[in-house]
């Protein structure tokens, strides 16, 4: 569908006059049409129980005047016979029950006031129409849903489904293997399960816009001035791409280095960042926690700390020796130990495990780089320059476990089946070969990703200024307000001037990052930690703000009044459906943020575009700061291209980067995770202690060379570059938190743009009065972009209490009469927020639901744990009828990934 959008208005010129959109965008495409699961609804049930409650508020209307009609023929009627039978009417229509024999009643009302049984004649009509609605709304409601149900195991062929499913639930996939039931038959307990199981899945696939595995493809967009519209053609051609999980490597390396023989073969290196004073040499020590095996997503975490050794002669010539040689094998290195002290191998095997242990020295080519593309083969690749017996075996074992995972990209479902468990066995065996016993796996062997393939799809650049421009650059004035990360740089900030004072210097980074942690900022941490900023009623609780910095103030006010303007706005017209932002309110609440987020500040954004003819709606997901984060998990599957994604992000950064500063990424050490791994995306790379890396020598900025200084006429701490004589800005491109990342990065990451916003524009702003358990929230708009869609929250214990609305015909009615009553769309997403205290610290994901398929509606009450589970249905925006990216078989929902930049001149330098 295309959109045509509004001119700009005068405001929109100058609201964006230093805002622009970046040139690319990743276009996240379901991996079904949205039109698949119309094949699960039960438009002959849902028609029936529209009829059904239809005619039921008719007779309740007619029951009261027919109930007021009896009423006075009652009163003082003497004729007992009469007043019993009139009684008796009254108390049925008044329960909604069918007399068995109206006839003597009638007549009665009849004789006692002629002419005045219409009502009660029409309300007996319908009843007994009602009654024969009931009791063949049985056979349609089963008939739907037995046909419903035939469709979704039907559905159990399409490609994308499995091929998700395969990696997603190996266990379903196997049941679907081994054949499906027969849907005619009536559904057990556990082919229930199954089925909930997989329409979950299947919504996944055709309703949301997650990428994992075929589920969600990627595809390449380009903002174009010859382009027209906003529409995008899906191509059918996917392309998969398979990397086998980055933690297998990382023990497969330990395992490698846990062995004094195969250690002897190793090159040994000295950690890079160590430092020799007169008593000690100082160095940064990691620790290294394994991850959880047992769920499906884990990572190892690192932490890092300053450490010391007390110099001694023998730990003099040991650095000295590897200074002048660079590095030396393990083996040759114990021989030079025994040479210089006299030990015996034993104990020179031993002081050189006690330095690895120590993290003093390195076994050079084991870490695995974020930038390798293919860590396990890399691996490989330096065992087999080891001319090692065990290494060649190991590299060739190595290289057979790459081979399966190509393999497994290849082949088509059963073969990636059989892969899967060749693939399994071949990493224990390689493990068992270094010397584990019994290894442990983590759940999931392989990640994939899926692109579309074919050139970048094209954009209109003026249809989405239009449409994005003025809204969109209004609302990121304000999102600092909602930045979980700038009270910890304001800290940063004012520690800094305190230690060092307006214009200081640092050239001792690694002192300043551990005075900073020891000092105030672990301690800091851990106190805001459990803070929220508003309470259930709206109050405030103010940034703890131990350095009196006015930005934390600003920041305080700023929320304030956010949450208060919009409090006022709701409470002048409570019932609205969609409420307006105005552009005041917008531009106070920036004001009063000022300085405190100034300076460059590169912006990303999740998105969706609603087609609603001349005005098209764009829908905000998610937000966060920082550079080229939207693409950088996914440019693996670009890396063929002519020039590469990769190539083409870098050159973009050139261009926006501010004069006189380059942009240099943080890693945060080796990598743990594959939502780590991707392609390089800045042209230097900032090389922590303890680190290394594949990029080229005068492209790493070591601690050494780079200090920060504070700049007075921009009221900026800098991070410079002694050789390059620039300015730094640290660009962090992985997946993880800040907060899971060594301290010297995390530390680091406080001087660059990046942010983690938390869009809740309803903070702050107590709910309504609740109607039967429900309270509502309209849509928030600012302009043409949508801040918040329509919700409504519910304890689980105010929604229907019925039987299964997949199986009972009645509980699918009930479910239909709270939609109606509360003005609930057909099509939402729920979210179901514990109440227990155990899932309480979860991230619930939301799930689709769909008021015309009982079979939604059955997995939806069945995810509901206990009566205080707070549920929160959203609106589907944008629906069905407003999808913008079509494909051959229909439209997809799609979200876009974008980036804009926009530089206040007067906070850079």
């Amino acid at each position: 569908m295309t959109a045509t959008v509004p001119a700009p208005s005068a405001r929109t010129s100058a609201a964006t006059s230093d805002w622009r959109t970046g040139d690319w965008f990743i276009a996240r495409i379901a991996g079904l049409p949205l039109s698949t699961v119309d094949g699960l609804r039960c438009p002959r049930a849902a028609d029936w129980a529209e009829e059904v409650l239809a005619l039921r508020d008719r007779l309740a209307a007619d029951g009261a005047r027919v109930g007021d009609l009896l009423h006075d023929l009652i009163k003082g009627n003497d004729d007992e016979e009469a007043r019993r039978r009139l009684l008796g009417l009254r108390r049925q229509v008044h329960n909604n029950v069918l007399p068995a024999d109206p006839g003597p009643a009638l007549a009665v009302v009849e004789r006692i006031r002629p002419g005045s049984a219409s009502d009660l004649r029409r309300w007996l009509a319908g009843r007994q129409r009602l009654a024969q609605l009931e009791h063949d709304g049985t056979a349609v409601f089963a008939a739907d849903v037995a046909r419903s149900r035939r469709r979704l195991w039907e559905l159990t062929d399409e490609p994308r489904l499995r091929g998700g499913l395969q990696l997603a639930s190996p266990t379903l996939d196997q049941q679907l293997a081994t054949g499906v039931p027969d849907p005619a038959r009536p559904a057990n307990k556990r082919a229930r399960r199954v089925e909930r199981s997989l329409l979950s899945y299947l919504y996944r696939t055709a309703c949301k816009t997650s990428p994992f595995s075929t589920f969600t493809a990627v595809a390449l967009g380009r903002f174009d001035d010859d382009a027209e519209g906003l529409g995008l053609t899906v191509g059918e051609r996917w392309q998969r791409h398979v990397r086998l999980n980055v933690v297998l490597v990382g023990r497969i390396a330990d395992l490698i280095s846990a062995d004094p023989v195969r250690r002897g073969d190793l090159p040994v290196a000295l950690s890079p960042g160590w430092r020799r004073d007169a008593e000690r040499i100082r160095y940064v020590r990691h620790w290294v926690t394994a991850g959880d095996d047992s769920v499906a997503v884990s990572f190892d975490s690192v932490r890092d700390g300053l450490f010391f050794l007390r110099r001694s002669g023998v730990l003099d010539e040991l650095t000295a020796l590897l200074q002048r040689r660079g590095t030396i094998r393990g083996g040759e290195l114990v021989d030079r130990l025994c040479e210089l002290t006299g030990a015996d191998r034993a104990d020179g095997q031993a002081y050189l495990s006690t330095l690895l242990r120590l993290g003093m020295l390195r076994l050079v080519g084991l870490d695995v780089d974020v930038h390798r593309a293919d860590p396990v083969r890399a691996l490989a690749g330096v065992l087999s320059g080891l001319d090692r017996p065990w290494a060649a075996r190991t590299a060739a074992r190595l290289t057979a476990i790459g081979e399966f995972v190509d393999a497994y990209r290849d082949g088509d479902l059963a073969r990636r089946r059989q892969v899967t468990h060749e693939l399994r066995a071949a990493v224990r065996a390689t493990m068992v070969d270094l010397g584990e016993p019994d290894p442990q796996l983590p759940q999931t062997l392989l990640y994939e990703d899926s692109r579309i393939g074919g050139a970048p799809l094209p954009v209109s650049t003026s249809a989405w200024r239009r449409l994005a421009g003025d809204g969109l650059a209004a609302v990121e004035r304000v999102l600092p307000a909602f930045d979980q990360n700038l009270p910890h740089r304001i800290m940063f900030h004012g520690f800094f001037l305190a230690r060092f004072g307006v214009g200081g210097r640092c050239d001792d980074l690694l002192r300043l990052v551990e005075d900073f942690h020891d000092d105030l900022y672990d301690q800091y941490a851990s106190y805001v930690s459990g803070r929220r900023s508003f309470a259930e009623d709206g109050s405030y609780t103010p940034e703890e703000n131990w350095l009196g910095r006015p930005e934390m103030t600003a920041l305080d006010e700023a929320r304030q009044a956010f949450a208060d303007r919009l409090r006022r706005l709701v409470a002048e017209d409570p019932g609205r459906t969609e409420l307006p932002l105005p552009d005041a309110l917008l531009d106070e609440v920036g004001e009063l943020l000022g300085g405190a987020a100034g300076g460059f500040r590169p912006q990303g954004h999740f998105v969706q575009v609603a087609a609603r003819g001349s005005e098209p709606l764009l829908v905000l997901n998610q937000s966060f700061g920082g550079l080229s984060f939207p693409f950088s998990r996914f440019t693996h599957c670009f890396a063929g291209d002519a020039p590469s994604l990769a190539e083409r992000l870098r050159a973009q950064a050139r261009s926006v980067a501010p004069p006189g500063a380059v942009f240099a990424e943080l890693t945060g050490g080796a990598a743990t995770t594959n939502l780590n791994l991707h392609d390089r995306l800045t042209d230097h790379v900032i090389i922590c202690p303890g680190e290394t890396s594949d990029v080229e020598p005068d492209r790493q900025l070591t601690l050494d060379d780079l200090h920060l200084v504070h700049d007075p006429d921009t009221d900026r701490v800098v991070l410079r570059s002694t050789r390059l004589d620039r300015e730094v800005i640290p660009v962090y491109l992985g997946y993880l938190v800040p907060m899971a990342l060594p301290q010297i990065p995390r530390t680091l990451l406080l001087l660059s743009p990046a942010s983690m916003v938390r869009l809740d524009p309803w903070r702050g702003v107590p709910a309504g009065p609740a109607r039967d358990g429900v309270t509502t929230r309209p849509r928030l708009r600012a302009g043409n972009v949508v801040l918040s869609r329509r919700s409504w929250s519910a304890r689980a214990g105010d929604l229907p209490q019925t039987d299964d609305p997949g199986a009972d015909a009645e509980a699918f009615l009930r479910w239909r009469r709270w939609r109606a009553e509360h003005d609930v769309p057909a099509r939402v997403f729920a979210t179901v927020h514990p109440a227990r205290a155990a899932r309480a610290g979860t991230n619930p994901k939301p799930q689709y639901v769909d008021f015309d398929s009982p079979l939604s509606l059955q997995a939806l009450r069945a995810s509901l744990d206990a009566p205080d589970d707070r549920v929160v249905l959203r609106e589907m925006l944008p629906a069905a009828d407003e999808l913008t990216a079509r494909g051959e078989h229909g439209g997809h929902v799609c979200e876009l990934a974008v980036e804009t930049f926009r530089t206040d001149p007067g906070r850079i330098r």
